[in-house]
C-alpha cells in the first residue's frame, strides 16, 4: 500500500516546531552498541581516577601513548604535534597544533576533574571512647546526609619533609579494609530527625571511624591512635606529624557501575564532572589533525569556586596560550580573541520524583543527548556567562552537520536554586564559550548517574567541535 502523504498540518510541523531528538527512542542499533562499548573503558577511568592527581596522571598515561609530548617554549612546532603542561600534578592542558595559523584563534575544551568529597584536617586523627577516626573538612557542595553509613576509600599522597611523596589509594582492592562515617540507629536518633535535612548529619559530624584495636602497652595513653598511626608508619612509613603536608581525602569506596535492567545507564562517584572530562579526551586524542589547534583542559577546583592555581580562575591558561602564540610571534590576545570554547561541564538532568524543581520546557532529560547550556548562574543571571546568539547558532550548525543528538537545558527553576561552571572564567580570557555536557541524576551524590547515550553524544559533540573548520 501507497504510504500516506502528510497533511499540510503534519509538513509545517516538522518543518518549524522544535523537535527534541531522543538518541535513545531511535531504535538505532549501531548507536546504541557503539555507545555500550565506549562506555567500559569510561567505567575503567572512573574507578581509576577519584581524585584529580590521579586523574592528571592516567591522563598523561593515555596522552604519551597518543603523542603527546611536555611543552618545550623554546622549541618549534609543526601541524600535528601534540603537546601537554602539568599544572602542579592537579590540573592539565593538552594541544595538538593545527594546519590553521595560531592567529586564527584555537578551539578550547575545558572540564573540571574535581569532584565533592571530604578531605582531611590538617591534624585529623583522635581517638575517643576507644575508637579511631579523623576529622574531615568536606570539599565541594554535597548534601552531608548522603556520606554517613557508606564505605570509603582513602586517596591522596602525604609529601614528607625530605620532599619525598607517597601514593595513597587504601580501600579499593577486595582484601582492602574500608572506612565510614557511622549514623544514628532510629531508636535513638529522635532529636536528630527533628533537625532541618541539611543538618541530618552536621559537618562537624562527619567524622570517619578507622580503627578500635589498642596498642598493647598499658604505660601509653590513646592506644588505639598509636597502634593506627604504628599501622600507617608500616605502610607508608609516616608519622603523626606528616599529615601537615599531606593532601588525603575520603571517597567512595565502590566502582561504576551498569543501571538498570537495559544497562544504560552507569552508575558512580564522580561523573560531575569526569564524564566530560573523559569525552573531551577521547575527542583530543583522536583529533590528530584539526584545522585549528586544539587545547584540552582538565581543571581543577571547580567544585569550591575555582580559585587557587590550579583552578580556572588563575592564569595558567592565559599563560599556555601566550606561550604557544609566541611561537608564531603573535600575542596571547590576539589568539584568545579570536577563540571559542566548549566549557565541558553537566547540566541536571529530569527527575519526574522532584519534577517541580526543572521547568519541563526548558530542562535536560535523560537519554536525550548531550546538553548546551547556554547560560548558568543563579537568581537573575548572576555569575554566568551567556553565550551570544552568535555563536548559539555556530555550534547549532556543528552539532547538526555531525547529527549528534543534543538539547538544550537550565539549571532548575528560576529562583529554585543554580550553579556555576568554569564558563565565566574562560569568557573573561575575550573567549566566545558555552556549556556543553551531560545530564546527570542525583548529581553532587556519592552514586550519580547518567545515560550511556549520553555520554557517546558528548563524545561525538566535542569531537565535531575539535575537528570543525
Amino acid at each position: 500500500m501507497e504510504q500516506e502523504k502528510k497533511t499540510q498540518g503534519e509538513q509545517l510541523a516538522e518543518e518549524l516546531l522544535l523537535n527534541r531528538k531522543n538518541i535513545g527512542m531511535k531504535n538505532d542499533e549501531a548507536a546504541e552498541k557503539a555507545a555500550q562499548d565506549f562506555c567500559e573503558p569510561y567505567k575503567m577511568f572512573l574507578d581509576r581516577c577519584k581524585t584529580e592527581r590521579e586523574a592528571v596522571s592516567y591522563i598523561i598515561e593515555l596522552a604519551e601513548k597518543a603523542g603527546f609530548r611536555p611543552f618545550d617554549p623554546a622549541a618549534s612546532y609543526q601541524p600535528g604535534d601534540r603537546v601537554y603542561r602539568n599544572n602542579r600534578g592537579k590540573a592539565l592542558l593538552l594541544a595538538t597544533f593545527g594546519t590553521r595559523p595560531i592567529s586564527d584563534g584555537v578551539r578550547i575544551m575545558a572540564s573540571h576533574i574535581d569532584s565533592p568529597r571530604l578531605d582531611l584536617k590538617p591534624n585529623p586523627l583522635y581517638e575517643e571512647a576507644q575508637l579511631a577516626l579523623f576529622k574531615t573538612h568536606y570539599y565541594g557542595g554535597i548534601k552531608k546526609y548522603q556520606w554517613g553509613a557508606l564505605p570509603l576509600a582513602l586517596h591522596g599522597v602525604i609529601v614528607k619533609k625530605d620532599g619525598q611523596t607517597v601514593t595513597v589509594a587504601l580501600g579499593e582492592g577486595e582484601d582492602d579494609p574500608v572506612f565510614c562515617v557511622t549514623d544514628l540507629l532510629p531508636h535513638l536518633a529522635t532529636d536528630q530527625m527533628k533537625r532541618p535535612l541539611s543538618q541530618g548529619l552536621k559537618g562537624e559530624e562527619l567524622n570517619v571511624l578507622i580503627g578500635c584495636r589498642p596498642f598493647k602497652d598499658d604505660k601509653v595513653s590513646e592506644k588505639v591512635k598509636l597502634n593506627i598511626i604504628r599501622l600507617l608508619n608500616e605502610k607508608y612509613g609516616m608519622k603523626e606529624e606528616d599529615f601537615l603536608s599531606a593532601e588525603l581525602t575520603m571517597v567512595p569506596a565502590f566502582g561504576a557501575r551498569d543501571v538498570g535492567l537495559d544497562r544504560s545507564m552507569i552508575g558512580s562517584y564522580g561523573h560531575d564532572d569526569r564524564v566530560c572530562a573523559y569525552t573531551s579526551l577521547m575527542a583530543a586524542l583522536e583529533a590528530e589533525h584539526p584545522a585549528y589547534t586544539t587545547i584540552t583542559v582538565f581543571a581543577d577546583k571547580e567544585e569550591t569556586g575555582s580559585d587557587g592555581n590550579t583552578g580556572l580562575n588563575s592564569l595558567y591558561l592565559k599563560y599556555f596560550v601566550k606561550d604557544l602564540a609566541a611561537l608564531s610571534g603573535v600575542s596571547g590576545h590576539a589568539v584568545l580573541s579570536r577563540s571559542t570554547c566548549l566549557s565541558a561541564d553537566v547540566n541536571a538532568a529530569f527527575d519526574p520524583t522532584f519534577g517541580d524543581t526543572l521547568e519541563k520546557r526548558n530542562c535536560a532529560y535523560l537519554n536525550y543527548g548531550m546538553v548546551v547550556t547556554q547560560y548558568t548562574g543563579s537568581g537573575g543571571k548572576y555569575g554566568t556567562s551567556q553565550a551570544s546568539a552568535e555563536f548559539m547558532a555556530w555550534v547549532r550548525r556543528i552539532m547538526d552537520d555531525a547529527q549528534v543528538s543534543w538539547q538544550t537545558g537550565e539549571l532548575g527553576k528560576v529562583d529554585q536554586g543554580g550553579g556555576g561552571t568554569v564558563a565565566k572564567y574562560v569568557a573573561a580570557l575575550d573567549v566566545d564559550v558555552v556549556d556543553v555536557g551531560v545530564p546527570v541524576l542525583s548529581m553532587h551524590s556519592p552514586f550519580e548517574i547518567v545515560s550511556k547515550n549520553d555520554v557517546y553524544s558528548a563524545y561525538q559533540a566535542f569531537k565535531a567541535y575539535a575537528l570543525a573548520d
